[in-house]
């Protein structure tokens, strides 16, 4: 009897031993994140940083041959049209003028009168079409309140008009700058023809509201004619122009909106493309590759309150929404890879990895859109490895 037991026991624990090999040496469940699919909001943007810049900026520069009293206005100073005075200018006597520089001199006068009437010209038809697209979006805006037009055809009616009263906006610039230039022409004019007693100075003032920008002639000296003495603009006619690659360029237009950031406040921005360029460059990349590259123009739709911390030649990063839906069948990118010619993922159905072909729509660098292959509810392999393949049991991990 006892030797029987024995022998039970034996048997007993050999086939324990055999079991737990046959278990151990069998294929374990792969852990692996999994994740549900689900409809929600997608949107596809095109990154790039980004400058901003005054949109139009005057340069103060000497009316003729002559010396230059000391510049007191520092960068950032504001400056009011007609009254501040930028520089005292007291030019060389007239009698030491030759020939050929008085001729310069009536060329100069004469060139300034034609770049008035040239101005004058644009900023009447700027103006008329600024008129037409305010009237034309009163219309749509009453046809908007009837339900009579989409949302998309406002909106275009919309950007028009805010174009229209840019180029208003840089029109009246254009004229003001120009009547500045004939105003120091002639004032040069008279003095070269001995119009101003021995030492009268020639006062410099600002053509426009806004601020100094670069200060260029800080210390009296004596300076050509020509000689860049003071950029200034107005601060509230800001923008920013970033440069795309050209096969990002493409992609992008007119009226799109923006996303402004890293610019050192604590919200995101509002921005619109104003303008793509018609026109590339080249520019060497940091690794040292030919770009070709194309500038976008951006304008800020928030308040002036919202960026006023901003000024000219600042950095920003700017996000240019090409697509964006509030309700789309989506995924992690980071399920996606190629299956051949084709995008897959790993979906999961009962405890295992089953391989999935998936037709995909839009995308950015997080989340992709499923057109097809896939429907809400569907559970796919987040991060799959080279562990996991079709029919492989896999497990969520903890």
């Amino acid at each position: 009897m006892a030797v029987r037991a024995t022998r039970f026991i034996v048997w007993g624990v050999a086939l324990l031993i055999v079991a737990a090999l046959v278990y151990a040496l069998q294929p374990q469940p792969l852990e692996a994140d999994f994740v549900t699919i689900d409809t929600g909001p997608l949107r596809v943007t095109l990154d790039e940083e980004g400058e901003t810049g005054v949109r139009d900026r005057f340069m103060v520069s000497a009316p003729l041959a002559g010396r230059v009293l000391r510049i007191e206005l520092e960068p950032g100073d504001p400056v009011t049209a007609n009254e501040t005075i930028l520089a005292t200018f007291l030019p060389v006597d007239p009698t030491l003028l030759d020939a050929r520089t008085r001729a310069e001199i009536e060329a100069r006068v004469r060139a300034a009168e034609s770049a008035v009437g040239r101005a004058e010209v644009e900023r009447d038809r700027a103006q008329t079409e600024s008129e037409f697209a305010d009237s034309d979006l009163e219309r749509y805006q009453h046809l908007d309140a009837s339900e009579l037009i989409s949302k998309e055809q406002l909106d275009a009616v919309r950007l028009r008009a805010r174009t229209a009263a840019e180029t208003l906006r840089s029109a009246d610039f254009a004229v003001s700058n120009a009547r500045y230039e004939l105003e120091v022409a002639q004032a040069s004019l008279l003095q070269a023809q001995g119009g101003g007693s021995g030492g009268q100075t020639i006062t410099l003032r600002s053509p426009i509201d806004g601020v100094v920008l670069q200060r260029l002639r800080e210390s009296e000296a004596i300076v050509p004619p020509g000689e860049p003495l003071m950029e200034i603009a107005d601060p509230a006619q800001l923008e920013i122009v970033s440069d795309y690659l050209s096969t990002d360029a493409v992609r992008i237009r007119r009226g799109q909106s923006v996303l402004i950031e890293q610019w050192g406040g604590d919200r995101t921005l509002a921005g619109r493309v104003r303008r793509v360029e018609s026109f590339g460059f080249t520019k060497i990349s940091a690794l040292g590759v030919e770009e070709q590259r194309v500038n976008v123009v951006i304008d800020f739709e928030d308040v002036r309150e919202a960026w006023e911390a901003l000024g000219d030649g600042y950095r920003v990063e700017v996000r240019v929404v090409t697509w964006d839906e509030g309700d789309v069948l989506k995924v992690p990118t980071s399920s996606l890879f190629r299956d051949g010619d084709v995008w897959a993922v790993y979906a999961v159905t009962l405890n295992t990895a089953t391989l999935t072909q998936v037709e995909i729509g839009q995308r950015n660098g997080l989340e992709a859109q499923i057109v097809s292959g896939l429907s809400a509810g569907d559970q796919v392999i987040a991060y799959p490895s080279d562990a996991i393949a079709d029919g492989v049991e896999v497990v969520a991990r903890d």
